[in-house]
């Protein structure tokens, strides 16, 4: 894993995530549900537009989607 992601906003998360094939499924309240239905994964993103996802957040919702850090780089 690389030691340093960039700081991301919620909005370029949920970009990246899409080009991996996920896509938009729910929404309550701060808190996005994507869902892939190839392998059936759901995550959630919080979205706080105001300010970049925590770094390790980040690395939690990369780990959940079953990327690697350079695949979701890639994404971007």
């Amino acid at each position: 894993m690389p030691k340093e992601l960039p700081a991301l906003r919620a909005r370029e998360v949920v970009r990246a995530l899409e080009k991996a094939g996920f896509s938009r499924w729910r929404q309550k309240g701060s808190h996005l549900t994507m869902f892939r239905e190839a392998d059936r994964r759901a995550l959630t993103i919080p979205i706080h537009f105001s300010k970049t996802v925590p770094k390790g957040t980040l690395r939690a919702i990369i780990k959940q989607a079953g990327l690697s850090p350079e695949e979701f780089l890639r994404n971007l």
